[in-house]
């Protein structure tokens, strides 16, 4: 297909406006007496909420979890320690929510929200891991990437799955375990080995492990191994042969819509022991629900460890050639069809605003970087290309590493907290422009969320890059809340998107650009130049671990 032919294919779908319907009555007083539970495990720590039917949160807890870096490049979780957080943070969010004198009985479901591209593999005999998850972040997959590049078939995958072949699926995780892991190919030859991304994992042993063995995922963490036929949503022979899997010897889990009465099964334990886990979609869909993207054209950005941009383009798939990716946007099943979404990935962002804290150690806490920032005007003309992970979406440039322009006698920490802060918003405008040319429609207003977006000088800055205004939400919660929402919609709290349509849109904020286009297009065309500068800086020859 054409550039113009996939353009032509987006704006049919954007065009396509839904019939407009009025919200049928609700009780509000009986909303406000329904509850979903709503867990949320992301890269660096793990939540569950509960929401009244209103959308409003009314108890929570979060944990963080150990991140291990084994070698430069490598990111690790421990499976059974994000479990255990999972359970624990269920378990002191319900005891403050009894403890306001509510009843867990009437918290109807739950939902389950979780990082993506994130593999565990585990033995079906014992239902343990087999190795650390090896995390959505983790490069050492490069020098796979670059030989499945060669291999014949290569250049079709995208046109499949949507995803290009880079270290971010999990399909090139999985190959690596393969190789490298002895205990992983025992239990492949066997016939034994079970594969899952966090929600896989999570549902599995909340359900009770191998006993139950609920072995499930939802469309739109499947739609990010490179497994999945994005337009059947079902596992692509094509796409297991090119990664030369024996259907035979891996256990793959099923996948369903992201909403479903029965198939997530039930917490088998702990204080909401019996209650229905009834909706299941990846972190970044989940946030595009919460914050109501239900029409093609909308989009929102969830400044997490990562960045991530979601276009919703309706009932089709579009395929990019301007360095997206095309995914599910979120499957509500039933009389639904599934929804696609355009994505833009950025693999470093508060994990940028970590490294300052952490490594360089300008100040003692993230929440203080803002702070830092501000003691200068501007960034001094220091760009820092935050390429920890290489250079995902619309780059995808595997052989970047982190580095700083412009540095000179002048240059102070808060111009390099500055330049830290900056790198996601200037990646956000790439993928912003790249969104326009695969469109061919611009957006006028982004909607923002995520932590990095508690920050008034970030949301400033990001709306002077992109010279639109930024809508952020005063509850920003909204991966959470996406999570409470399908798993609602399951149970019938809700049926109708119309009935959300107020949900979190109280005194919202808008950042107006500042600066002029000129001045804006001025600082970009440096960023892109340090970008350009960046490439190259890892050594091409393989390295035997990643073999």
């Amino acid at each position: 297909m054409t550039e113009s032919e996939h353009a032509a294919q987006a704006e049919q779908y954007i065009d396509a406006k839904p019939e407009s319907k009025q919200p049928p009555n609700q009780d509000k007083k009986k909303l406000e007496k329904w509850y979903i539970g709503s867990i949320d495990q992301g890269t660096t720590s793990t939540r569950f909420l509960i929401f009244n039917g209103l959308g409003v949160p009314v108890a929570s807890h979060q944990i963080e979890f150990k991140q291990m870096y084994p070698h430069s490049g490598w990111m690790e979780q421990d499976p059974s320690e994000i479990l255990e957080s999972v359970q624990t943070c269920i378990e002191e969010a319900t005891k403050s929510f009894t403890h306001m004198g509510r009843s867990t009985d009437d918290i109807k479901a739950i939902g389950i929200t979780s990082q993506r591209e994130t593999t565990v593999l585990w033995h079906a005999d014992t239902g343990e891991p087999l190795y650390n998850a090896i995390a959505w972040p983790d490069t050492r997959t490069q020098s796979i990437v670059r030989e499945l590049k060669d291999r014949k078939g290569a250049d079709k995958l995208q046109d499949i799955c949507g995803l290009p072949l880079s270290t971010y699926p999990s399909a090139l995780k999985l190959t690596w375990l393969l190789r490298n892991v002895k205990e992983v190919q025992q239990a492949y030859d066997a016939g034994k080995l079970m594969f899952g991304t966090i929600d896989t994992w999570l549902l599995y042993k909340l359900n009770g492990g191998k006993e139950k063995n609920v072995h499930i995922t939802d469309s739109t963490n499947a739609s990010r191994t490179m497994f999945v036929n994005l337009h059947t949503l079902q596992y692509s022979p094509e796409v297991l042969e090119f990664f030369q899997l024996d259907i035979k010897k891996i256990i793959l889990p099923k996948i369903v819509p992201c909403s479903d009465t029965e198939a997530f099964g039930l917490l088998a334990s702990g204080v909401l022991k019996g209650k229905r886990i009834t909706g299941c979609l990846g972190d970044q869909s989940a946030a595009l629900v919460g914050q109501l993207g239900f029409e093609p054209g909308m989009a929102k950005n969830t400044y997490g460890t990562g960045c991530f941009l979601l276009y919703n383009v309706g009932e089709k798939p579009v395929m990019s050639t301007h360095g997206l990716l095309a995914t599910v946007a979120y499957n509500f099943g039933g009389k639904r069809k599934p929804v696609y979404a355009l994505e833009g990935s950025i693999a470093v962002a508060g994990s940028a605003v970590k490294y300052v804290v952490n490594n360089l150690k300008f100040v003692d806490s993230s929440d203080k970087i803002s702070g830092c920032a501000a003691t200068v005007e501007d960034n001094g003309g220091c760009y820092f290309v935050t390429a920890f992970s290489g250079l995902f979406a619309p780059y995808w440039i595997d052989d970047a590493q982190g580095t700083m322009f412009g540095i000179t006698q002048y240059t102070q920490q808060g111009h390099i907290a500055r330049a830290a802060m900056e790198a996601t918003c200037f990646q956000t405008k790439a993928i912003l422009d790249a969104m326009e040319m695969d469109s061919g429609h611009k957006l006028t207003e982004l909607a923002v969320d995520g932590g990095m977006s508690n920050s008034d000088l970030c949301m400033q800055s990001q709306a002077d890059i992109i010279n639109i205004p930024v809508d952020r939400p005063v509850m920003r919660e909204t991966t959470a809340l996406g999570a409470a929402i399908v798993a609602g919609f399951a149970v019938d709290v809700w049926k109708e998107f119309e009935e959300l349509k107020e949900i979190n849109k109280e005194d919202r904020t808008i950042f107006q650009p500042r600066i002029s286009h000129e001045e804006s297009g001025k600082m970009y065309r440096r960023w892109t130049k340090a970008v350009e500068m960046s490439r190259g800086w890892l050594d091409s020859d393989p390295e035997s671990a990643s073999q």
